[in-house]
C-alpha cells in the first residue's frame, strides 16, 4: 500500500516544485512615451541594493523591465533629462546624480518628479507606491500596478507643468533656453515655512502654499509638500509588475 501512494505524492511534489520556481516575481518596467531619450535613475535608501547599477539610458518609445528585490526594499526613482558627454564628463540638465551614468545609490539634484516605492512589506506582500512633486517637477510621471490586490491606483502626474510653471519656479537651459524644470517653493525660496524645517516641521505646522497648491491643481494624485495627505501612498498587495511610465 505504501508504494501505491508513494508515485502520486511524488508527482504532486514535482508540480508544486516547478510552480513555485516558474511564478513569476514582481517585475519593475520603466517606460519611455516621450519622443526624447531619458536617462532613468534609481536610488535605494540606506541598507537597499541599487537597481540596474542606479541608471541608464532610455530611447524614445522604448521600455525596460528588470527584477525588483525579493525581500523587502525601498527607495525613489526618476528620469534625468538633456544628458550629454563632453570634455569626458557626463551630465544632465535636470536630475543630474554627481555626473555620472550610472548613479550607484546617489540622490538626483532639483527639480525632478519622483516615484518612491516600498515593496515586499506587511502581512499580505503589500508593495507602497507614490508620485512626489516635493523635489519640483521634470516629466511627466505615472506609475502603474499591474494584477494586485487592494488598494491598487494608478497614480502621478500626466501634465506636462513646463508649459505653465510659474516665472518664480522656472528653471531654464543654458543659454536662454526654454524651461526644463519647475522648482518647489522650498528649492525656488529655501525659506523654513516652505522646506518644512524646524518649526516647521510636524504635520500641524508644515500647511500648503500657494506654490505647492499650483502642483496639486495640475496633479492631485501625487505628494506636493513635505507633510501632505499620507493616504498618497498606496499599498496594494502582490502585484506582479510596477509600470513607471514617463509622459503620455
Amino acid at each position: 500500500m505504501a508504494a501505491t501512494y508513494l508515485f502520486p505524492l511524488s508527482i504532486f511534489f514535482i508540480v508544486c516544485t516547478v510552480a513555485k520556481a516558474t511564478h513569476p516575481g514582481l517585475i519593475l518596467t520603466v517606460v519611455n512615451n516621450c519622443p526624447y531619450t531619458i536617462w532613468p535613475a534609481i536610488q535605494p535608501n540606506a541598507g537597499h541594493p541599487a537597481l540596474e547599477r542606479g541608471g541608464f539610458a532610455l530611447s524614445s518609445l522604448t521600455h525596460r523591465s528588470f527584477p525588483a528585490p525579493s525581500a523587502h526594499w525601498s527607495g525613489r526613482l526618476w528620469a534625468r533629462t538633456g544628458c550629454i558627454y563632453a570634455h569626458g564628463r557626463f551630465s544632465c540638465a535636470t536630475g543630474d546624480c554627481g555626473g555620472r551614468l550610472e548613479c550607484g545609490g546617489l540622490g538626483g539634484a532639483a527639480p525632478a518628479t519622483l516615484a518612491q516605492f516600498t515593496l515586499h512589506h506587511g502581512h499580505a506582500d503589500f508593495s507602497s507606491y507614490s508620485v512626489s512633486l516635493v523635489d519640483g517637477f521634470n516629466i511627466p510621471m505615472t506609475v502603474t500596478p499591474h494584477e494586485g490586490k487592494g488598494q491598487c491606483p494608478v497614480v502621478g502626474c500626466r501634465a506636462d507643468l513646463l508649459a505653465t510653471c510659474p516665472h518664480a519656479l522656472q528653471v531654464r537651459g543654458p543659454p536662454h533656453g526654454g524651461v526644463i524644470g519647475c522648482k518647489s517653493g522650498c528649492a525656488a525660496f529655501g525659506t523654513d515655512e516652505l522646506c518644512c524645517r524646524n518649526h516647521y516641521n510636524s504635520p500641524q505646522t508644515c500647511r500648503a502654499s500657494s506654490y505647492s497648491e499650483f502642483f496639486k491643481h495640475a496633479c492631485p494624485a501625487t505628494f506636493t509638500y513635505a507633510h501632505d495627505s499620507p493616504s498618497l501612498t498606496h499599498e496594494c498587495s502582490a502585484p506582479r509588475e510596477l509600470k513607471v511610465i514617463f509622459c503620455h
